[in-house]
């Protein structure tokens, strides 16, 4: 699974210019910055009005879900605390369990501790021992650390979203490290979104891409997780930031990054993640059985794309 700060925010997606025509909100979020673009036409919110609702959604969701806030809910429950739970964090409780049972616990939002333990967290890199390995994972199993990095930003995203729904939007581009978008751009075209090519020292999301993908108009939540920026190299062997929460151990295949088109951006931010964890050909595998999710998967030896990518 994968871990995300925001400054790593493996989404590596830009987005094409926009006009004075179309409201532009942002700001400050999650540990980067996020950007909000949205046709105005028929919406009787004031742009400030806007930034405000916006500003408290992302306010609501860093004191309850975020690990880096030291006084949000998951960081206190974390801790032992006995707190109560708020309904948003039981709603993206109870779709992470719904991504770990689809994706047979590649996706575990359970994992931090094996992070933790390979170096990845919030510790120094380090190789750990196959006792310290089994601890992690009995944590794990015990879901005593929780971690939603590798959802909560989708998430953001569908949660401003549906605010932009409820006064009226229908043409927005929404992006919080991953993106969602719906409807046209300023020139009237379906939004336009780059892939960051997956190599070992692009930290600069849009210095280099390996591809774009057009929106038809319709609603999508369009994510890129990647194991090429976040890594160390121990006794000559890399070992990256992605971990199979079923074996406790850093993947070991050739998938660089998967970007996933799904209808909501929690969805794809998910399948990403899953998509890193079980490699290239299960990944593809997976995408064609299943219709309405679309994905370009970059590994070391070729680029693949879904047919309705």
């Amino acid at each position: 699974m994968k871990l995300k700060t925001a400054l790593l925010a493996i989404a590596a997606l830009v987005s094409g210019a926009c006009t004075q025509e179309y409201v532009t909100l942002g700001g400050y979020a999650q540990g980067g910055i996020y950007s909000v673009k949205y046709n105005p036409a028929g919406v009787k919110v004031s742009r400030a009005e806007a930034q405000q609702a916006v500003d408290g959604i992302l306010e609501q969701i860093d004191t309850t879900l975020s690990g880096y806030n030291r006084k949000s809910l998951l960081s206190r429950r974390n801790a032992g605390e006995n707190v109560e739970l708020n309904d948003m964090f039981r709603e993206i409780e109870d779709i992470s369990e719904h991504y770990r049972e689809l994706s047979g616990g590649a996706f575990d939002v359970a994992a931090g501790p094996l992070f933790d333990v390979w170096g990845f967290g919030f510790t120094a890199d380090s190789l750990p021992s196959e006792e310290a390995i089994s601890a992690a994972m009995e944590r794990c199993r015990k879901r005593e650390v929780l971690n939603f990095n590798a959802i909560a930003q989708g998430y953001s995203c569908d949660k401003v979203a549906a605010y932009l729904h409820s006064i009226g939007v229908k043409d927005m581009l929404v992006d919080i490290g991953e993106i969602y978008c719906e409807g046209l751009n300023p020139k009237g075209q379906g939004w336009t979104i780059a892939i960051d090519t997956p190599s070992d020292g692009n930290n600069t999301p849009g210095a280099s891409i390996s591809g774009l993908w057009h929106s038809d108009g319709g609603a999508y939540g369009v994510v890129t997780s990647g194991n090429y920026r976040k890594f160390y190299i121990k006794d000559g062997k890399k070992y990256a930031h992605t971990i199979d929460p079923r074996t406790g151990r850093p993947v070991d295949h050739n998938l660089l990054s998967a970007t996933v088109i799904a209808p909501t951006a929690t969805e794809a931010d998910a399948l990403a993640t899953y998509f890193m964890v079980i490699g290239f050909e299960k990944a593809r595998s997976w995408v064609e059985d299943h219709p309405g999710i679309e994905a370009c998967l970059i590994s070391s030896d070729l680029t693949w794309t879904s047919t309705g990518f």
